[in-house]
């Protein structure tokens, strides 16, 4: 039989509406998808910025934690008046020291992240990422509220440690997330523990000039956990990624896409992004790490050399007919790093560099000169050190970022989130030793006359 012409009409209108529905569908999943794409980077990079912030603040309030005593009246943590004259070895030592060098605040701030990273990729599968996070927040709520209220070195220092615990369980953790999500969100973290190290100097020297004790700055900044926790809420995951549950779990039924809507949804980075589908036994762990070496040693001797020369030789490079003082001095190598750290580590999606070597090179070019320059004291002016230490922090960013791009990219699925979460030992390892050898280091320089 044929078709009339109404019969016709009304086929060719119901096609058109089925058209129309598509590609209305087609159009809202980029829409969706890009939603997601800011939603989750800009997650990353609040994490990252938290991640790091009581690291950072810690290593910025050395002196106050070193020479910080018990004000009359009341449980105040207060820096050493002005009028107290530096710590010297002896009165005869060419070089403004401390009796302790700050490598000491450095290794109480470094040490339990580097014990958690060398022991948590075998076993933190077994914590929901969720109480991870949990722990990361009290802790960093733990770390400011004890070195505020302060009564003597111990406890100090125990909120050194706590600050410490946060940032290293947090690294491994919000790293090993990643391995669910696109690859551009390791380059938003990145960011933003870089942002950390800028934001998170200057606003404590910023508020301790403004007027605010120590104490009360660190009481402030308790609401970084606070940032942390809604920065974890905010992302958008994957059906297959894991929030507050045991690990990752493969879709179900009811989240698996239809037939229908699978060619839309299947793209490469979910593909490269699907969970592990078995645990990695003991000898393929022992493989990924030993495929990582040629990263992870580069990125170990680059972190060692940079923070040798911030925890060893800052305080020495003093330039006496400077425009600033000692301390001020000090607050401007510190500030520069960090921006110089910043700056390079926001720069991967522009800039990729696979010889992490070739930084590695650079860097300890960088502390033999600066070294030398320490011991011969012939720099002639303030500014060039500035534009040094500037290079230094270029250097380290690039090197994080391109190293845990590497990584990522070369990394088995399967392996990727364990891959991830070992590749974080490397900096906290160099900077452990840094600390270590900064210290005697330190000390010889200052009993030189």
């Amino acid at each position: 039989m044929g078709t009339t012409g109404r019969e016709w009409q009304r086929l060719t209108t119901d096609s058109d509406e089925d058209d129309e529905d598509e590609s209305s569908f087609v159009e809202s999943e980029p829409t969706a998808d890009t939603c997601k794409t800011w939603r989750n980077n800009a997650g990353f990079w609040l994490l990252g910025l938290c991640n790091n912030f009581a690291y950072v603040v810690m290593l910025s309030a050395a002196h106050d934690i070193l020479s910080h005593q018990k004000a009359s009246g009341g449980n105040t943590t207060v820096p050493t008046p002005p009028s107290v004259p530096p710590g010297n070895f002896s009165n005869t030592s060419r070089y403004d020291c401390n009796i302790i060098s700050t490598g000491a605040v450095l290794l109480a701030d470094i040490l339990p992240t580097l014990l958690i990273k060398f022991s948590a990729p075998f076993y933190i599968h077994l914590l929901p990422y969720g109480l991870r996070v949990i722990i990361c927040i009290l802790t960093a709520l733990g770390s400011f509220s004890l070195v505020a209220f302060s009564t003597g070195p111990a406890q100090s220092f125990t909120g050194v440690v706590l600050a410490s615990v946060s940032s290293g369980l947090g690294e491994i953790t919000f790293l090993a997330l990643t391995s669910f999500f696109d690859s551009a969100v390791v380059s938003a973290w990145s960011s933003g523990t870089g942002a950390a190290g800028l934001l998170g100097a200057l606003s404590y020297l910023g508020l301790t000039q403004a007027g605010l004790s120590p104490q009360h700055t660190l009481l402030t900044m308790n609401v970084i956990p606070i940032i942390m926790l809604a920065s974890y809420l905010l992302l958008a995951p994957p059906p297959h990624a894991p929030r507050w549950g045991w690990g990752a779990q493969p879709p179900g039924p009811m989240q698996s896409p239809s037939s229908t809507h699978q060619p839309l949804l299947r793209s490469t980075a979910a593909h490269q992004n699907k969970p592990p589908s078995r645990n990695i036994s003991l000898q393929e762990k022992g493989q990924v790490v030993k495929g990582l070496l040629k990263y992870l040693l580069p990125l170990a001797v680059v972190y060692f050399a940079e923070y040798f020369i911030n925890q060893g030789l800052f305080e020495l490079l003093y330039f006496k007919e400077g425009p600033l003082t000692h301390p001020e001095q000090y607050r401007w190598y510190q500030m520069l790093y960090q921006a110089g750290v910043f700056l390079s580590r926001s720069s991967a999606s522009c800039i990729r560099i696979r010889r992490i070597w070739v930084l590695a090179v650079l860097q300890c070019l960088n502390m033999v000169f600066l070294l030398v320059a320490v011991y011969f004291m012939f720099l002639p002016s303030i500014y060039l050190t500035f534009v040094l230490i500037v290079y230094e922090g270029l250097l380290g960013g690039a090197s994080y970022v391109n190293t845990f791009h590497c990584v990522s990219a070369e990394s088995q699925p399967e392996h990727r989130e364990f891959a991830m979460g070992v590749a974080c030992v490397a900096d906290t390892l160099g900077i452990s030793l840094s600390g270590a050898v900064a210290i005697p280091v330190h000390n010889y320089f200052c009993r030189l006359s």
